[in-house]
């Protein structure tokens, strides 16, 4: 989910095949499973095509993220915290050492978030969690170039792991929630965006 095939893309599932080497068969499969996750959507005796996100769907991800990755939070916050914030801290280096590369930097932030409800141990959450990345994806990829400075997104991170390891639920509440706002804002907002390469 890097943009390859941009929203409204006629999906060939000939072509498709050969340019991923696989057999129609299983990647039949793999896309009734997109579409019924709903990244794709099916149109009859046309065809698959890349879902198109509009401004609603894009509140609705980032509305329902906020919901899974705050119930993750808390159960963070229930358990063992240290071990949550080590890995936290290992994704969050991963971060620091992308900054410099915007493709790098916005994979390595998909995988901080990804962590952040992985390590809460619920399986429900983070098959959740997953889908709505891979959507947070095509709304990045509908509108390039938002995210913050690689600075100011890796330091919002760092305060959401700080706020796990202290075991402050109201702080990593509202980091998530404004964090989540923000990248609301950014993706809606008209005109260019902030390049995500610190100056």
């Amino acid at each position: 989910m890097r943009g390859t095939f941009p929203p409204g893309t006629q999906l060939g599932e000939v072509e498709l095949a050969a340019a991923l080497g696989v057999s129609r068969g299983p990647l039949r499969e793999a896309m009734q499973r997109l579409v019924a996750e709903g990244l794709l959507r099916s149109e009859r005796h046309r065809g698959l095509f890349v879902r198109e996100l509009g401004a609603a769907d894009v509140r609705d991800v980032y509305t329902a993220r906020t919901a899974i990755e705050r119930a993750a939070g808390l159960l963070l916050l229930a358990g063992d915290r240290a071990a949550a914030a080590d890995r936290l801290t290992a994704a969050l280096s991963r971060m620091e050492a992308a900054a410099a590369d915007p493709v790098a930097l916005a994979d390595a932030d998909h995988a901080f978030h990804a962590e952040f409800v992985a390590a809460s141990g619920s399986p429900r959450l983070r098959r959740m969690a997953e889908t709505l990345l891979v959507e947070t994806r095509m709304c990045l990829a509908a509108l390039q170039e938002t995210l913050p400075p690689a600075a100011a997104l890796i330091a919002e991170h760092r305060e959401l792991r700080d706020a796990v390891r202290d075991g402050d639920a109201e702080r990593m509440t509202a980091v998530l929630e404004a964090h989540m706002a923000d990248a609301v804002g950014r993706i809606l907002a008209p005109g260019p965006q902030v390049p995500a390469v610190p100056a």
